[in-house]
């Protein structure tokens, strides 16, 4: 399984977007690198480039993850979306923007909220990794019983399980 992090909105989520970007980038990839020894998933962070960066993607390794900034004119999400079609169902898309979770859904990526997988990194600095009780929180929408999940949500509920520590 290989996660792909919307990064920006991974660090808005948790600590809002004030202040260093650089020094936030830093703790987001430092905290990444820590789940990733911990459960071995690949792990690839994707940040917008598009307004000051260079003129071509750049892609490099920080202690073990995948750090990508977008090329110049080209927004993250459209980098995410494009590795979720090359990657398909193995991999997790990590992000609270719609319009990112249906268009990797399509490719049969499953999306998690930045929220959700911000407490699974909270859980590695907890001692004996207690579980946080947000399964019972997950809710079906649509048509069907209201007390059965859907399809996609079972799925994303199974993948959250495997991305706890």
């Amino acid at each position: 399984m290989e996660l792909i992090i919307d990064g920006y909105n991974m660090i808005g989520t948790d600590h809002g977007l004030g202040g260093p970007l650089e020094h936030q980038r830093n703790w987001l990839i430092q905290q990444l690198s820590k789940y990733r020894k911990t459960k071995g998933f690949a792990v690839t962070v994707v940040f917008d480039g598009w307004r000051s960066g260079r003129i071509n993607e750049v892609e490099e390794k920080q202690d073990g993850v995948t750090v990508l900034y977008s090329r110049q004119g080209e927004k993250a999400d459209d980098v995410i979306v494009r590795i979720a079609h090359k990657k398909g169902s193995g991999c997790v898309v990590v992000t609270s923007d719609r319009e990112i979770r249906n268009a990797v859904e399509k490719f049969g990526a499953v999306p998690i909220y930045s929220g959700e997988f911000a407490g699974i990194l909270r859980q590695l600095d907890r001692p004996f990794h207690e579980e946080d009780s947000d399964e019972s929180n997950a809710t079906s929408f649509g048509k069907g019983n209201p007390s059965r999940l859907s399809k996609s949500e079972k799925r994303r509920q199974e993948r959250l399980r495997k991305l706890r520590p």
